[in-house]
C-alpha cells in the first residue's frame, strides 16, 4: 500500500508527486518535468524509482523522463496516441494499472491537450486523483489543443468521481485561480472561506495541494457553470446570452485567459 504522497517542487510552480511504498523502499513519480529534483529526492531518501506516471506530453511534465528512465529503468505509463518517448505501457480510457497493491483507473480527459489522461484510485478511504493540468485547485487548464466542449466534458467526468477524492494537480496556481474565482463567484461563502485558508498556507510556504473534489465542487467556478451566480457573472462580463453550461464554461475560460 502507499505510505505517503509527497510534492517535489520543480521549476517555478510545478509539483512532481512522489508516491512512496515503504515496504519495498520504492517510489513512483507523476509527471517528472525535471529529473534533477527527483534524483536528489531519491538519493536523499535512499529510494528506488519503480514507476513513472505521465498525464500528457507537455515538456514540464515529461522533460525528466529520459534521464530517470536511463538511470533507474522504471515502468513508464502514459497516454496513447502520444509523441512521448520512453513510455513502456500505453494506456486508454478504462484501462487499469496496479501500483503498490492499489488499482488505478485510467480516464481520458482531453482539452488541455488531446492526449491528456488522469489516474484515479478508489481502493482507499480517501480516493486519489492525479489529474495533471485538467483540473486545478479553484481552476482548470488552458485549452491548447482541444475545444471548450471537450474540456467541459472532461471536467464533468472528474466531477462525477467520489467527492472525498484528494485532487493532486501539478501546479501551485491556487492563489491566482482563487483571485479569478472571486471575480466570477465572489458571493460564495465557501469560496471566501477557502481564500483565507489557502492564503494562510502560502504565507507559511505550505502547498495548497492536494485539494479535494468536494472542495472543488463548492468553490471552483469551472465546475459550477450551472450555478446562477456564475452564469450571471459570466453574462455580465462577457456579454453572452446563452445560459447552457457549455457556453458559460467557454466564456468563463475565455475570461480567465485574459484576466
Amino acid at each position: 500500500m502507499i505510505s505517503k504522497i509527497h510534492p517535489i517542487p520543480a521549476f517555478t510552480d510545478n509539483y512532481i508527486w512522489a508516491i512512496h511504498h515503504a515496504e519495498s523502499n520504492s517510489l513512483t513519480v507523476v509527471d517528472p518535468g525535471d529529473a534533477e529534483p527527483v534524483l536528489a529526492y531519491l538519493q536523499a531518501n535512499d529510494l528506488q524509482l519503480s514507476h513513472i506516471l505521465i498525464t500528457h506530453h507537455h515538456p514540464d511534465h515529461t522533460g525528466g523522463l529520459a534521464k530517470l528512465a536511463d538511470t533507474y529503468h522504471p515502468t513508464v505509463y502514459g497516454p496513447q496516441p502520444s509523441n512521448i518517448k520512453g513510455i513502456t505501457h500505453f494506456l486508454h480510457e478504462g484501462d487499469t494499472i496496479e501500483l503498490y497493491g492499489l488499482q488505478f483507473q485510467l480516464l481520458e480527459v482531453p482539452g488541455h491537450t488531446l492526449d491528456h489522461i488522469a489516474y484515479y484510485c478508489d481502493d482507499t478511504d480517501t480516493p486519489i486523483l492525479f489529474c495533471g493540468d485538467t483540473l486545478f485547485a479553484a481552476g482548470c487548464g488552458r485549452i491548447f489543443e482541444g475545444t471548450p466542449e471537450m474540456m467541459f466534458d472532461s471536467l464533468s467526468k472528474l466531477a462525477k468521481l467520489n467527492p472525498k477524492a484528494a485532487v493532486y494537480c501539478t501546479h501551485e496556481y491556487t492563489m491566482a485561480n482563487l483571485k479569478f474565482a472571486m471575480a466570477a463567484d465572489g458571493e460564495n461563502p465557501a469560496l471566501q472561506t477557502r481564500v483565507a485558508k489557502e492564503k494562510e498556507k502560502r504565507e507559511s510556504d505550505q502547498p495548497t495541494l492536494p485539494s479535494s473534489l468536494a472542495l472543488e465542487l463548492d468553490t471552483n467556478p469551472f465546475l459550477r457553470c450551472d450555478q446562477s451566480a456564475v452564469v450571471q457573472s459570466v453574462s455580465a462580463q462577457m456579454g453572452i446570452s446563452d445560459s447552457d453550461s457549455v457556453s458559460v464554461f467557454a466564456a468563463l475560460r475565455s475570461w480567465k485567459d485574459n484576466f
